[in-house]
């Protein structure tokens, strides 16, 4: 895994432009923690990449930016991720005339594109996200993995493009300007994932599934993957035995690595099957898999079940490790730890905007940099609940039929995620509502459906799709740059796209045959987990529940009143935040304290990035 930047122009000679190139190389240190490395192209200087290592596959010899010379000019690559059929992919390349001096991946992509050119995605497993200058053609040629695990974002310029794994790496150059519009904070405040969205103004990103092609007449966009529908003929029985299938050889491909490896297991049946179906693949071997359980001191002493977290997750967790004989860590935080002004501060950094989701996502930076100390890759349970069917707004007929993104209405965030904090001629301006909506028809309109459906299949499908294209890239980016940021690389078996082909398209009467949630994972790895497991309730990532928590994120948010002239309160109510520091504790709700973090992530925000607020 690795970071990727770059900067292609054709009418300016980038030989001249070292020192810009390695500043944007350099912010993505912590994603590629192991190698530097610069390219800059001899024929006209109009292309320069760069790349930072986090060495996985052939540490020794995956070097990048890796480069071939043809007789009509150079190809020349930066690329991030993991391609898991490489392998067979190298030994077709053989076949057709190809030679290898690595036993890298990043050489099997390379000449993958040299053999079919723009179409080596469609031959691609994998996550991945990556770049290539082809001096034959002059062109650009910028490919993202169907499902958008691995991030890509890039800046159009007057006579070209900057382009890079992160916003920051873009950003460190002095053409892109760092402005943030309204329909920056509407995208920020939505609770919604807008493909192609970069929230910095001027900024895009290349959307999952596409290839984006940059040369001197412009920048074209070309889709080579999107959720197909196909009719499903397997009936119960062949699609739970087809899971288990495609599940097995999923996990065997995501386990090979040339470094230490383990898996997040929280003791919910998602982390679960990945963790059991892992460790009974590396028992083959002889070797015994590493998982890692995240809790906050005093939580089980002290749990207390709410909506969204029925049970506790240890001692699921601890039943699975026992069951896989896996070498098993608890990961326990200090829950006054979690609002460490310098913690916040790594987690804007990590995200490059204030997109956070409170105390979950700085427990999860926490957490991560933890289990990078034990192994550099962990395979995830993330995309399970939106590929079968695990949400709660799954099965709530109400939330089916609101005319809005189904988390949303379950949620209650019409009017945008925290929006309540914003000064009130702000919120008035943003419109978040009306941005939603007009998303949300936009989105509903791109999803396919098969002659014979009814309108109840039409609507689950619909349902379906948007949680796979919208909520699950919030979550995926989340996970990346979280992980990243510490040099952690994490695999997530459920986003194969060969997976999520065959469970999108099976009827949602079989995705619940059971009666309840993800009845089709459930029975594929019933034999592995605890019944325990099998039968126990989702519960949602752990938040933190200790008062001490909320006692100094109030203090933070205090302190933040007194300073008068901070950039904070172009954007924030200074009033909504004085009655929230002022309200009696007991009486500060969940709706509450989002919007306490979401106003100190703002200012830490605005400090360490000093955007140029356009609002008009």
């Amino acid at each position: 895994m690795c970071g990727i930047t770059g900067w292609v122009a054709f009418h300016r000679d980038l030989s001249r432009e070292q020192g810009a190139l390695e500043a944007m190389t350099g912010t993505m240190a912590n994603r590629g923690p192991d190698a530097s490395g610069t390219w800059v192209d001899r024929q006209g200087g109009h292309a320069a990449l760069g790349h930072r290592r986090l060495a996985v596959v052939d540490v020794e010899g995956g070097v990048q930016p890796m480069a071939v010379d043809t007789p009509t000019g150079t190809v020349a690559m930066v690329y991030s991720g993991e391609v898991y059929n490489y392998t067979e992919l190298r030994e077709e390349l053989r076949r057709r005339g190809h030679t290898f001096r690595t036993a890298s991946d990043t050489e099997v992509v390379l000449h993958g594109y040299l053999e079919w050119g723009r179409a080596v995605a469609e031959h691609l497993n994998g996550m991945y996200a990556f770049a290539v200058w082809d001096a034959r053609a002059a062109a650009l040629v910028m490919v993202r993995d169907r499902m958008g695990v691995k991030p890509l974002y890039y800046y159009p310029t007057d006579d070209g493009v900057l382009f890079g794994s992160e916003p920051k790496a873009i950003l460190a150059n002095p053409l892109a300007a760092p402005v943030v519009d309204l329909d920056s904070l509407r995208e920020l405040f939505g609770f919604i994932k807008n493909p192609g969205h970069a929230v910095w103004a001027g900024m895009r990103e290349v959307k999952p599934g596409t290839v984006t092609t940059v040369d001197v007449n412009g920048i074209h966009e070309a889709t080579y993957w999107s959720l197909p529908v196909i009719e499903h003929g397997d009936g119960q029985d062949a699609t739970v035995a087809h899971v288990r299938e495609l599940l097995e050889d999923i996990v065997a491909r995501q386990l090979v690595s040339d470094v230490p490896r383990g898996a997040l297991l929280s003791g919910g049946l998602d982390s679960s099957a990945i963790t059991a179906l892992s460790a009974e693949h590396l028992a083959v071997a002889g070797e015994k898999l590493h998982s890692f359980a995240v809790d906050f001191t005093g939580q089980g002493e002290n749990f207390a079940p709410d909506a969204e977290r029925h049970t506790h997750d240890m001692p699921f967790a601890h039943e699975v490790a026992a069951r896989a004989d896996t070498v098993h860590t608890d990961m326990v935080l200090d829950s006054g730890s979690l609002a460490v002004p310098g913690i916040r501060r790594a987690v804007i950094t990590a995200r490059d905007v204030p997109a956070g989701t409170g105390d979950t996502d700085t427990s999860l930076y926490q957490l991560f940099r933890e289990i990078q100390q034990h192994v550099t890759v962990a395979l995830s349970g993330e995309s399970a609940d939106e590929l079968f069917g695990g949400y709660r707004w799954h099965h709530e007929l109400r939330l089916e039929e609101a005319a809005t993104f189904p988390w949303i209405a379950f949620s209650g965030h019409h009017h945008g995620r925290d929006g309540h904090v914003l000064r009130p001629e702000l919120r008035a301006a943003l419109d978040v509502q009306g941005y939603v909506r007009d998303h949300y028809a936009t989105a509903v309109a791109e999803v396919e459906h098969l002659p014979g459906d009814d309108e109840q299949a039409r609507r689950r499908r619909v349902v379906n799709h948007l949680g796979l294209t919208r909520f699950l890239r919030m979550m995926l980016d989340r996970k990346d740059r979280l992980s990243m940021a510490v040099g952690l690389e994490v695999r997530v078996p459920f986003c194969d796209h060969r997976l999520v082909e065959y469970v999108y398209n099976a009827p949602w009467s079989m995705k619940t045959f059971d009666g309840r949630e993800k009845s089709l994972l459930r029975a594929a790895v019933r034999d592995v987990v605890p019944a325990s497991v099998v039968q126990r309730v989702k519960s949602a990532y752990p938040s933190v529940q200790a008062p001490d928590y909320l006692a100094a994120v109030r203090g933070q948010a205090a302190r933040l009143l007194h300073e008068r002239d901070h950039p904070v309160f172009e954007l924030v109510h200074r009033l909504w935040l004085r009655a929230a520091v002022e309200a009696d504790p007991g009486q500060v709700d969940v709706t509450t304290r989002s919007g306490l973090e979401r106003c100190l992530n703002l200012a830490e925000w605005l400090e360490v990035y000093r955007p140029r607020l356009s609002l008009s």
